[in-house]
């Protein structure tokens, strides 16, 4: 098998982060005549298109392999250097792409961040997905750990359970009066308008199927709100009901601006850490600072 070259293998992660041949260039202070030679011949080398030549450029499934090997190497040399105290200048900053949910970045995520050590520096890229599709982010080598939904480890990874995340059905009161009172529960839940993060978002349709035995969906009413902070605001606002994280639907609860639709009956989400099997001592720190705090945070 012929011998990946190292600066061939740079080049390529560079343009996939950077979005376009002359970005990867001005990042790699070469010309984009240079890059685009390398990727030209990191492809014949390979014998596969790594790249699809698009705005921005994103990689083929076998450039998600070459991807994932650079962002290894990158991890592995960085530690090597501070290792051996040859870093340019002062201290390195470890860079980390994760992905993480909405929900968990909105309520117990980023605490943890904060408490991982910064002697060295670390430098946090987050990703926000759906936590049923974290995992692809993964296996396309786009970032080294995920919160994730799945406990079917990604090849080349390890897994932990985090815990449950728990959500409320609930609603404004002017709704819940409007669209719940008088009528059978299991009836007016899967008429009554719905709030969901996005086309993707199954959690609703989830519930109402538990909730009816099966019998139907959530409503076709429904308006998408993509974020975990609009996506409450929208709950109170009356809108919709939604599906609420625990920890923000409590206060709002106590205070009476939502009610809850099905006390008894909330939806509960098992959450995971995957994460490579590097020997990387800044993904090491902050697996246990998102371990710790997911213990203190969710069920």
């Amino acid at each position: 098998m012929p011998e990946l070259p190292l600066d061939q293998v740079r080049t390529l992660l560079a343009v996939v982060d950077e979005g376009t041949f002359d970005a990867a260039a001005a990042a790699l202070h070469v010309t984009p005549s240079a890059v685009s030679q390398r990727v030209k011949a990191l492809e014949q080398r390979t014998g596969r298109v790594l790249l699809v030549r698009t705005k921005p450029v994103r990689p083929t499934e076998s450039g998600e392999i070459v991807v994932r090997l650079a962002r290894q190497l990158s991890a592995l040399e960085r530690d090597a250097r501070a290792e051996l105290g040859i870093a340019d200048g002062g201290p390195s900053p470890a860079r980390l792409p994760i992905a993480v949910n909405a929900d968990s970045l909105a309520t117990w995520f980023l605490p943890a961040l904060t408490r991982v050590p910064q002697d060295p520096p670390v430098c946090f890229e987050l990703y926000r997905e759906d936590e049923s599709h974290t995992a692809v982010l993964l296996r396309a080598g786009q970032v080294m750990a995920a919160v994730t939904s799945s406990p079917d480890a990604v090849a080349g990874c390890t897994v932990r359970p985090l815990g449950l995340a728990r959500y409320l059905p609930a609603a404004s009161p002017a709704f819940t009066e409007r669209w719940f009172a008088g009528r059978p529960p299991a009836r007016a839940i899967g008429e009554a308008p719905v709030i969901v993060f996005d086309r993707r978002d199954e959690l609703q349709d989830r519930f109402v199927r538990s909730f009816t035995g099966g019998r139907s969906d959530a409503s076709p009413l429904r308006h998408q709100v993509p974020t975990s902070e609009g996506f409450t605001d929208a709950v109170v606002a009356g809108l919709g009901w939604g599906l609420v994280p625990e920890q923000q639907a409590g206060p709002l609860l106590r205070r009476g601006a939502l009610v809850e639709l099905a006390p008894g009956r909330e939806l509960e989400v098992p959450l995971y850490w995957q994460q490579w099997k590097l020997d990387v001592p800044a993904l090491a720190a902050v697996a246990e600072a998102v371990a710790e705090t997911a213990a203190a945070a969710l069920r």
